[in-house]
């Protein structure tokens, strides 16, 4: 399926995102470069990493073996938990771009909050970021894992409001009031864990649904994340998987099928990751 099928959307200080792309979460630096590669060959033009993953460098090798030009792909990476203090963000961030091997990247995060570790104090790192957009390097800056009151604390003493907050968000964890708050401040919501790590690949309602449009439960969960408005990055370390995540976009969930995977909300029991509010860990 070819790029330019996939839909961008504009982020509040102008620049133009993918809505679709590649997440690279827990694929082994030894095959994070033909991960890669194989998702720019099959027509993914956004690619998500972070330094937390350890597969910076081999994502950058896979890029620059791809044959795309840098102004041709959206590259995100995120600060580690380990390095939120000013230097240690400074420092971590040029080694970032040089293990990347980009002068810039399109979207750098703040990856979790970290609100006791060190006493909440996310506002002096995010004074860093804005650094790195004030001088070019990161052409937009944002957050992961923030709720409402992470991202008060920004907008009562920072100059620059988040243009993304990356989030854990699925059918069984839509986080609606969390979207709501976002849609209020102009910050565009990604999705992490689309498909609930897994847990919906044979979920029955998605499954029923997709059967309507010869889609599998899997394509139907990210048709509806596109639908309401998400980015997002589902991980794939096979080629053809890669390419049947993509094939999203020759079809169209009606609001009755919207409706009612909404229904499918669990709360906070649907969360398969950690809660921002307790995820301390460096």
């Amino acid at each position: 399926m070819a790029d330019h099928t996939v839909p961008a959307l504009t982020m509040h200080h102008g620049l133009t995102i993918p809505q679709f792309g590649l997440g690279t979460y827990k694929v082994p630096p030894e095959e994070a470069q033909r991960v890669v590669e194989d998702g720019a060959e099959v027509g993914y033009r956004h690619f998500d990493t972070a330094q937390m993953y350890q597969n910076e460098k081999e994502v950058g090798l896979g890029l620059a073996a791809s044959g795309l030009a840098r102004e041709d792909y959206f590259l995100t990476t995120k600060l580690n938990n380990s390095n939120h203090l000013p230097d240690d963000a400074r420092r971590s961030f040029d080694q970032s771009l040089t293990d990347l091997g980009v002068d810039y990247v399109d979207l750098f995060l703040i990856h979790w909050p970290l609100p006791t570790l060190y006493n909440g104090d996310f506002v002096s790192t995010w004074k860093v970021l804005e650094e790195f957009y004030a001088d070019g390097r990161a052409r937009s800056i944002g957050v992961s894992n923030f709720l409402e009151h992470h991202l008060q604390e920004l907008f009562d003493h920072c100059d620059t409001v988040p243009m993304i907050n990356q989030v854990e968000s699925h059918p069984y964890l839509p986080m609606r009031e969390l979207h709501e708050f976002h849609g209020q401040h102009a910050i565009l919501t990604q999705a992490w864990s689309p498909l609930a790590r897994g847990n919906l690949v044979d979920d029955k309602t998605l499954t029923r649904i997709g059967q309507q449009y010869d889609k599998t439960a899997s394509q139907v969960a990210l048709r509806w994340a596109i639908q309401r408005g998400d980015i997002v990055f589902p991980k794939s370390m096979q080629k053809q998987r890669m390419i049947e995540n993509l094939s999203i976009f020759d079809f169209e969930l009606s609001d009755a099928d919207m409706a009612t995977i909404f229904t499918l909300d669990m709360g906070e029991n649907g969360r398969t990751g950690s809660h921002p509010n307790t995820m301390d860990r460096i």
